[in-house]
């Protein structure tokens, strides 16, 4: 069983406002105020991915991270992608609680735009382990823009490779080495169904992200490879990447019924979900996580 904190979900962590804390982008976890919970020390596996591996991009920090925790927890080997020096810190205490979990952890840094980087990274996880079984496409880039003739080609670019076309490559890499029942979990967000103005190329990756996930889903139960594709949609989550995008961060999350951002543990249990064998009817889905947003 898992020990989350039970009551009244409005009141099980921090509102806003929060005090104010810029960062430079991506932001690391140290210098948040209140620190997110990541399931450090709430998490209970139940077994669910004994013997299993993931591939992470972004595991470092925020959603990836709770997930990484979560997934060792079950049993799962974990491959962890991020991107900067300055994400040492977050990557390497990611890779401490895994360990503590019994599981293996491994770490590539670097630039998911490049699709060498991509495919060397699933070329070295099977070397080490023989296979994927779960692929967790979760590294995001966003910042905010008032007009759109301020987004230069090179700012669009840059959100949909990294949003975007790493998620083609690593699936394009990975799919050879999962076998049929493996799963792949893409992140999207509450933006694909409700954009913010301000993030306009973010969103648009998140609404593209959604179709991605529905056509690839269809594709693999067509051509019988038998792995399933699905997405996560959250709502507005407190990591590293809001202090550090958001200029109004102080009130991050009170627009929500819940009136606060959610926590990275309270996102990663749907991508247990996802990639157990629980389920198993479930494909070309995305299950929202927003806080009582509506996603319709």
């Amino acid at each position: 069983m898992n020990t989350y904190k039970k009551g009244n979900p409005k009141d099980l962590y921090p509102k806003p406002p929060f005090p104010r804390q810029s960062q430079d982008p991506p932001g690391i976890t140290s210098a948040m105020e209140p620190r997110p919970d990541h399931g450090e020390e709430s998490y209970i596996g139940c077994d669910t991915l004994i013997g299993k591996v993931a591939i992470i991009t972004g595991g470092d920090s925020g959603i990836g991270k709770a997930v990484a925790i979560a997934m060792a927890r079950e049993g799962a080997d974990v491959v962890i992608s991020y991107k900067d020096d300055i994400e040492d810190e977050d990557a390497f205490d990611t890779r401490d609680w895994v360990t503590r979990s019994g599981r293996t952890a491994l770490l590539f840094k670097g630039n998911i735009r490049n699709e060498v980087l991509c495919k060397r990274i699933v070329d070295e996880t099977v070397a080490r382990f023989g296979k994927i079984d779960i692929l967790v496409n979760n590294a995001a880039y966003q910042m905010s823009y008032d007009r759109v003739e301020d987004i230069s080609e090179e700012e669009w670019n840059k959100t949909f490779q990294v949003n975007m076309s790493a998620m083609f490559y690593f699936v394009k890499y990975a799919k050879k080495h999962m076998r049929p029942g493996s799963s792949i979990i893409n992140t999207t967000s509450v933006n694909a169904y409700n954009p913010n103005p301000s993030l306009l190329p973010y969103a648009a990756t998140k609404g593209a992200i959604q179709n991605f996930t529905s056509s690839l889903a269809q594709m693999f139960l067509q051509d019988g490879s038998g792995i399933r594709v699905n997405a996560v949609a959250p709502g507005p989550v407190w990591t590293p990447l809001i202090p550090s995008t958001i200029p109004d961060h102080e009130n991050f999350g009170e627009d929500t019924p819940m009136g606060r951002p959610g926590q990275p543990a309270e996102i990663a249990p749907v991508y247990i979900f996802l990639a157990s064998d629980a389920a198993s009817y479930v494909s070309g889905a995305t299950i929202p996580a927003t806080g009582g947003r509506a996603t319709i």
